[in-house]
């Protein structure tokens, strides 16, 4: 019997920037837990093997690891810039969801990781993150091969590259499409599929950290 750890990152891997509607499209998408709130269990995800250490490179340009965001909660995304509609959707649900949080709730810091180091430049990130549409503060951070395929794997995530002959992109990017919210330790707190909405997630972040 699969756990729902299995259920549901089956249900979010490469769900996210496909041709033809196929995996960014939720009527298409596999059926996974419902997840947000006291409905489901927020505090019951916190999966242990779930999270670990990155060495990466932030839009700024700076070498940073998980100790430079330790000390406050942190909501981690993999995705990239070129995505054209999963990506952005997640991002602007974040922002949304951090709006609804009563006055006075902390707001994590919120990462987004790119799994697309070919063109997500730290120049290129801090164009993208800085967009009014996202969660002010968004920090973007890219690498190496390497180094991102390290960092994914810590966090269970997937990516693979989908070529798109004829397309002026060339090239996209598929991925597990998860929000993970990680504690002041870096420890997995609790995670958002793409079936959460502002309301699941602001009503989690507050059970959480409220």
């Amino acid at each position: 019997m699969r756990t729902l750890l299995q259920i549901v990152f089956t249900a979010a891997a490469l769900a996210a920037c496909s041709p033809g509607g196929e995996a960014g499209d939720p009527a298409a998408a596999p059926v996974a837990a419902k997840s947000g709130g006291v409905q489901s269990g927020c505090l019951s995800r916190a999966y242990p093997e779930i999270g670990g250490p990155v060495s990466l490179v932030s839009s700024t340009g700076a070498r940073v690891t998980e100790a430079d965001f330790k000390g406050r909660p942190t909501l981690i995304y993999f995705g990239f810039t070129y995505c054209p509609d999963v990506c952005p959707m997640t991002l602007q649900t974040v922002a949304a969801a951090y709006r609804k949080l009563p006055e006075g709730t902390e707001r994590p810091q919120t990462l987004l990781i790119s799994v697309d180091p070919g063109r997500d430049t730290p120049e290129a990130l801090a164009t993208y993150v800085a967009s009014k549409a996202f969660p002010e503060g968004l920090q973007g951070l890219t690498g190496t091969e390497a180094e991102i395929r390290a960092a994914a794997d810590a966090f269970k995530a997937d990516y693979s590259r989908v070529e798109q002959p004829g397309s002026l992109a060339e090239y996209t990017m598929d991925h597990t499409s998860l929000l993970y919210l990680m504690d002041e330790e870096w420890k997995l707190k609790t995670f958002f599929t793409h079936q959460d909405t502002p309301d699941t997630i602001a009503a989690c972040l507050e059970e959480v950290m409220g």
